[in-house]
C-alpha cells in the first residue's frame, strides 16, 4: 500500500485541538475531508509533515509546536488605536473582527482585544499564533 509523500494530492479528515482539548476546527464535524497537495504550502508545515509516510485509512495524532503552526505571537501586531479612526457606524466590542488595509492595499484581519473610553486595542496575529496545536489525522485517499 502506498504512503503519502511530497507532491501527493490527498484527502484528509482532521480535528484540530488546543493543548486543553478545545476543538478549534474539524473536517469530521463538517462531514467533508479536505483535499490538498503536500509541499505546496497550502497548510501549516507541521500538518503536512505529520502526514508524510501515512497510509490510506491510517489514523494518527500529531503535536505541532507553534513554530511549525502559526508562529509566536508578534507583539508589534497588537496596537492601540484611537476610536476616532474608526468609521462612525462601528461600535467596537471585544472579540469583534475588523479589516484594515496597508498603504499597499493588503488587507489585514484584526480582532478587538480591549475597548477603552477613547481607544481600542486590536490584534493582527492569527488567532492560533503563540499556541502549540494537536491534530487527529486520517488519510482518506491519495488522489
Amino acid at each position: 500500500m502506498s504512503q503519502v509523500k511530497n507532491n501527493d494530492t490527498v484527502k484528509v479528515h482532521y480535528t484540530g485541538k488546543l493543548a486543553d482539548g478545545q476543538v478549534f476546527d474539524s473536517s469530521v464535524e463538517r462531514g467533508e475531508p479536505i483535499q490538498f497537495t503536500l509541499g505546496q504550502g497550502q497548510l501549516i508545515p507541521g500538518f503536512e509533515k505529520g502526514l508524510i509516510d501515512m497510509k490510506v485509512n491510517e489514523k494518527k495524532t500529531v503535536k505541532i509546536p507553534m513554530n511549525e503552526a502559526y508562529g509566536e505571537t508578534n507583539e508589534q501586531l497588537i496596537q492601540e488605536v484611537p476610536k476616532s479612526q474608526l468609521p462612525d457606524d462601528i461600535e467596537p466590542k471585544v472579540g469583534m473582527g475588523l479589516v484594515t488595509q496597508t498603504p499597499n492595499g493588503q488587507e489585514i484581519n484584526l480582532v478587538v482585544k480591549e475597548v477603552n473610553e477613547a481607544s481600542i486595542v486590536v490584534d493582527g496575529n492569527h488567532p492560533l499564533a503563540g499556541k502549540d496545536l494537536i491534530f487527529d489525522l486520517e488519510v482518506v485517499e491519495i488522489v
